[in-house]
């Protein structure tokens, strides 16, 4: 009966699905899948159930490992290769210390490795000897192969996918063999994970491609992430043991080798933990042991280092946590941020740290980033490494306000290593900032919403990877997922294409299935960012790809990669519905205003009042509102992601709440009402003027122009420089629009004035009266350095502060042939905290009447 099951079970499944003639399919029996909680394991050398004997189809598989004790790593690679594929598809492989007799086999070793009865592998590409590399090679004997000894032998080089012989050994007509192999126990545990991006998933069945014959090598030494168990995270603070060991398995499967835990910081309480932050750091510890990776940790110093009591205490503290650590490799000591000590207190503190670590670690390494450091400061480190060699420092780090990468790589001696610390989590006011991201959405998503920038953090790594050894990412939860499996990849292999890698991470963690499509709708939403909003058609079309995947895989709803995804694309395509529909709601309001001398002030304030209210009152898409409100909710429940402050008790508005945004007026609603209430009090003919400046406010006049100078969509006039392509570290392309963070992200300012630039590289007007006179109008903050056509001009209004205006004249002279380029002269500020540089907002060029 069982038998007559599977026929039938296999003819369906043979006459629904076509497969190309180059993949072969690993089915077990459906009968087995049904009813797998009354199937038995295999004893070691036991054979296999009857199986198929149609080409192509498996009826089991077994892992064989051989019979020596095997390591962390051999056993990890054992444990995600069973677990993860049972997971997808409900089949149960079996695992073996000894080669079967029959069915169909997967060797898991070493290369030194012998398995008695397991067959060699004539023409396999060669095995590189550098650390973490792997082979993995499959072919399906004929019956034709002959007695071997049982070794896998070195073979030849290559990496190709074809030209492998049969296997040479014990033969079995039909019988697949594939072979994962290791340089080390790390190959094995990476060789494991490739199989795992390679393999197609339907449930009851895996999918592999015949004559695979590849070998791989890690580009870089160091590949991993920042997972840093505190209240300022906006979803690891909220994980079980049991989700970051899951979480990490994720990260080695596509390649990482490394996890950063934070165990020193200022923040002993979430409401979220699961258990104290030292025992969860010496759990992240343990499971980094039990996969074999380096476990590093990132531990500032946010006290005096002048003052001896605060210091003993860090050292204690350091002390404790070396003490309760099972594993630690690296230990990343920031400069700054936070922290603020000088390089010649920060260096004898870490001479002390390193002395207490190697009590109990003796192969781990401090490294040293230059994070805020000046220019001298930095030098001073330069020099005691180049003079002192330190044996204990591992390296120095480089990442978000250090100096560039390619100067301390230059000024390292050879002998240390140089980590970039790149950050993936955050969109603006960060080290990679989206370059001339919309207003609406910096309103809105701001600054840790969902993420996924594949194409540009991969031209950043790309920009970068020459000078470094390898990457530890800033994340602050997991809404960076897509780019830290990206930035993983790259540093495996630098020519490894964005879609590809989308493509095995939809696979794996989508469905097969959806592989193609699935990649190809994250990329919608990182094309979703890019330029103004209203010209975006890419948003409506995104959505409307992510609502039919939504509708077509409801299997998926409860994964939390998946709702991650459909959150952006709702979001994204609300904000742009909500920005054209305000945005006409202000014009609107405008015209009433404009009416205030015909109407009265007040009528024309209320009915401008009542225009801006319709936001409220008449909303657009509540359909898609609500799906928003549900997928934050659901979100938080799958994965602890904290998308508001009063709802899910997110540690601050600025970390990813961005459910709390979600209605924030994306027009200047709120300081209107504010202007109206002011101007209220005033005498009634100057609040006609008044009102009239509010609904003229962005009109130059005749032969006028205005910008809104950060805003994207209204600044035509200002130079962009480089994209972000050509120039992914930004250092041609001037200065990118800044988004000023006032009052929790809840500022009732002018929206133009909290879009700014420090300079702009110029701005340009062309067909310009040369025989007129103009005037230069200016919003911003501070100081301006303002230049026409390369001459310094002198202004006739000077104000400072928010909002103040300054205006510069502009006399016939100074335009040539109707053409007129606005520069800015630098201002040096470095004495001042960034947030109290000078700025730009706005310019009108008004032409004088006659």
């Amino acid at each position: 009966m069982i038998a007559g099951m599977w026929t039938k079970k296999t003819e369906f499944y043979m006459m629904n699905f076509r497969l190309p003639g180059s993949w072969m399919i690993l089915c077990l029996a459906g009968i087995l899948f049904q009813a797998t909680a009354i199937s038995q394991p295999l004893s070691p050398g036991q054979p296999t159930p009857h199986r198929d004997r149609r080409p192509g189809a498996f009826s089991s598989m077994t892992i064989v490992t051989g019979s020596a004790p095997l390591t962390n790593g051999e056993k990890s690679a054992v444990k995600i290769l069973t677990e993860e594929v049972r997971k997808r598809t409900g089949l149960n492989w079996q695992v073996s210390s000894t080669y079967p007799a029959a069915g169909d086999v997967i060797l898991l070793k070493q290369e030194e490795m012998n398995i008695k009865g397991a067959p060699a592998f004539p023409g396999q590409p060669e095995l590189s000897q550098k650390p973490e590399s792997f082979r993995i090679v499959s072919s399906e004997q004929s019956g034709s192969g002959q007695s071997g000894s049982g070794q896998s032998g070195s073979g030849q080089s290559g990496s190709g996918q074809s030209g492998i012989g049969q296997p040479v050994g014990s033969a079995q007509p039909g019988r697949t063999v594939i072979l994962i192999e290791g340089s080390d126990s790390r190959g094995v545990l990476f060789g494991a994970g490739k199989l795992l991006r390679m393999l197609q998933y339907n449930k009851g069945s895996v999918l592999l491609k015949s004559g695979l014959a590849l070998a791989e090598s890690p580009a870089k030494e160091i590949r991993g992430h920042q997972l840093g168990y505190r209240n300022t995270a906006n979803s690891y603070d909220g994980w079980s043991p049991e989700q970051y060991e899951q979480y990490i398995r994720e990260l080695v499967i596509f390649g990482a080798n490394s996890v950063e835990s934070i165990p020193i910081f200022d923040e002993h309480k979430s409401p979220h933990f699961k258990m104290p932050p030292d025992e969860m750091n010496a759990r992240i510890s343990a499971i980094c042991e039990t996969y074999d990776l380096d476990y590093w940790m990132w531990v500032p110093a946010q006290i005096d280092l002048n003052d001896k009591d605060a210091r003993r205490k860090y050292l204690a503290t350091f002390e404790n946590i070396c003490n309760y650590s099972v594993r630690i490799n690296g230990v990343f000591f920031p400069g700054g941020d936070p922290g603020d000590n000088p390089p010649e207190l920060v260096l004898p503190l870490l001479e002390d740290m390193a002395v207490i670590l190697k009590k109990r670690h003796p192969k781990a390494g401090i490294w040293l980033s230059l994070q805020n450091f000046t220019a001298e400061q930095s030098q001073y480190v330069y020099k005691y490494v180049q003079e002192k060699l330190p044996v204990w420092l591992g390296g120095l780090v480089t990442g978000p306000s250090s100096p560039p990468v390619e100067e301390t790589r230059a000024a390292l001696p050879s002998r240390y290593k140089l980590r970039y610390y790149p950050d993936l989590t955050h969109n603006v006011r960060c080290d990679s900032p989206i370059p001339w991201w919309d207003p609406a959405f910096n309103l809105t998503l701001g600054r840790e919403a969902v993420n996924p920038r594949p194409y540009f953090f991969g031209a950043v790594y790309k920009a970068i990877e020459q000078y470094t050894d390898g990457f530890i990412s800033y994340s602050d939860g997991c809404h960076d997922d897509v780019n830290k499996i990206i930035w993983t990849r790259l540093s495996w292999d630098v020519h490894a294409n964005e879609r590809d890698i989308l493509t095995e991470y939809s696979n794996f963690f989508f469905g097969s299935a959806l592989a193609e499509d699935g990649a190809d709708a994250i990329l919608g939403l990182e094309k979703n960012w890019e330029g103004p909003i209203v010209e975006n058609g890419n948003i409506q079309s995104c959505l409307e790809a992510w609502k039919g995947l939504e509708i077509a895989n409801p299997d998926l709803s409860g994964n939390w990669r998946w709702q991650m995804c459909l959150l952006r694309a709702y979001y994204d395509a609300y904000t742009r519905k909500r920005f054209i529909y305000e945005d006409g709601l202000e014009r609107e309001a405008n015209d009433a205003l404009s009416q205030a001398e015909k109407t009265g002030a007040g009528k024309a304030v209320e009915t401008a009042l009542s225009i801006l209210a319709r936001a409220e009152t008449n909303p657009v898409e509540t359909g898609w509102h609500q799906r928003i409100i549900d997928l934050c909710d659901a979100l938080y429940k799958s994965i602890s992601l904290q998308t508001s402050v009063a709802k899910y008790q997110a540690s601050g508005e600025e970390r990813g709440a961005v459910l709390d945004f979600l209605d924030r007026p994306l027009n200047n609603r709120w300081w209107l009402e504010d202007e109206f209430k002011r101007i209220g009090k005033l005498p009634e003919k100057v609040q006609i003027k008044a009102l009239d400046t509010i609904a003229n406010w962005e009109n130059p006049g005749p032969g006028g122009f205005y910008d809104d100078i950060g805003n994207v969509s209204k600044s035509p006039h200002v130079y962009r420089g480089e994209p972000w392509v050509t120039d992914p570290l930004a250092r041609k392309s001037g200065d990118l629009p800044g988004y000023d963070w006032w009052d929790n992200g809840f500022s009732r300012e002018r929206l133009s004035w909290m879009t700014n630039m420090g300079w702009p590289l110029g701005m340009e007007y062309d067909g310009l009266d040369s025989t007129a006179n103009y005037t230069v109008r200016i919003t911003g903050y501070g100081e301006t350095l303002l230049k026409a056509n390369g001459r310094r001009v002198t202004p006739s209004r000077y104000g400072r502060t928010i909002g103040a205006i300054k205006e510069f004249p502009i006399p016939p002279s100074f335009i040539e042939h109707g053409r007129l380029v606005l520069t800015w002269d630098p201002l040096n500020e470095e004495f001042l905290n960034w947030r109290q540089h000078s700025r730009l907002t706005e310019v009108w060029l008004i032409k004088k009447k006659r």
